[in-house]
């Protein structure tokens, strides 16, 4: 009897042994777990103290005022003016290019893999869609530059080599996946209930897709186009490539022009000292470019919250 009892008392320790050592191993992978969401967070405040501080610096030099209403953008010359409506004008028109291609195309493609397209078939042409955005976008900016500005130059016979057009088009190519992949995504996600209802009254496959899941899957599709905006504004190879980067403030598609990315990158290239006021304008562009996207990313929560809320 008295063995019995110390075995049993030696299970329970044992059981008490083993259930402290999982909960140390738990608290161990928690906390690896919880460092690993830390970096991206650290990460993104350590950009944004270095955009701060090195803008700060900037903004000793040049008011703010000039910085947002010069209209021309000349940081590199003698006769020196930091206007940066400029680079977001470039910015912003090819942007309006682009999502002009991606947003209906992506849309039509989603709704087609996800209401109309066998399985086979959405398993063959959803990772041949993909393979678009795993491109280089150095390949793109040079397809736009040598093949797809010598086919508009026939529609446009005055169209110069670099405008922002080509590059636009080619941009909105490239964001295809991105809107297509994650708006098909969230159609997918609407409950089979709502589109049996919708069957059951008489619509039709069409009418079930546009007028049922799209509107239910909303939420999402609102996601995918400002993931859309955010690549759009953030491109710099494409825009580098086949824009021209010569800060022309105008929103005509068919002109060359300058945008914040490429201008980072003209700089960066070049020979100008560190710590110079043409140095800093990179961090202050990199900045608005910071801030605008931003502005986008908030204008895309609030639409997810508000459809949401309504379905």
């Amino acid at each position: 009897m008295a063995e019995q009892v110390l075995t049993g008392e030696a299970r329970l320790a044992e059981m008490a042994r083993l259930k402290a050592q999982r909960k140390r191993r738990e608290k161990v992978i928690e906390a690896v777990l919880l460092a690993a969401a830390c970096v991206s967070v650290l990460t993104t405040a350590g950009i944004v103290y270095i955009l701060l501080k090195e803008s700060v610096v900037f903004f000793s030099h040049v008011s703010l005022w000039n910085f947002l209403t010069d209209s021309q953008w000349t940081p590199l010359f003698s006769d020196a003016h930091f206007g940066i409506t400029v680079l977001l004008s470039g910015t912003l028109t090819s942007s309006a290019v682009a999502l002009a291609v991606a947003i209906p195309l992506g849309t039509i493609i989603a709704i087609y893999l996800s209401e109309f397209a066998g399985h086979k078939t959405r398993e063959t042409l959803k990772p041949l869609l993909e393979m678009l955005s795993g491109v280089p976008t150095i390949i793109y900016g040079y397809f736009a530059l040598l093949f797809v500005t010598p086919l508009l130059q026939k529609l446009f016979p005055g169209l110069p080599g670099f405008n922002i057009l080509s590059a636009g088009l080619v941009m909105g190519i490239m964001i295809i996946p991105y809107v297509s992949s994650l708006s098909e995504d969230a159609m997918r996600a609407v409950p089979m209930s709502l589109r049996e209802g919708s069957y059951a009254m008489g619509a039709t496959r069409f009418q079930t897709a546009v007028k049922v899941v799209v509107p239910a899957a909303l939420s999402g599709i609102a996601s995918a186009y400002i993931l859309g905006v955010s690549r759009a504004v953030g491109e710099t190879m494409i825009l580098a490539v086949a824009a021209g980067m010569q800060p022309n403030l105008s929103f005509n598609p068919l002109e060359p022009a300058a945008t914040i990315t490429s201008f980072i990158v003209q700089v960066a290239l070049g020979d100008l000292p560190h710590g110079s006021v043409g140095y800093q304008t990179i961090f202050a562009a990199g900045l608005t470019l910071l801030l605008l996207t931003l502005f986008f990313n908030m204008l895309g929560y609030w639409i997810r919250r508000k459809y949401r809320e309504a379905y």
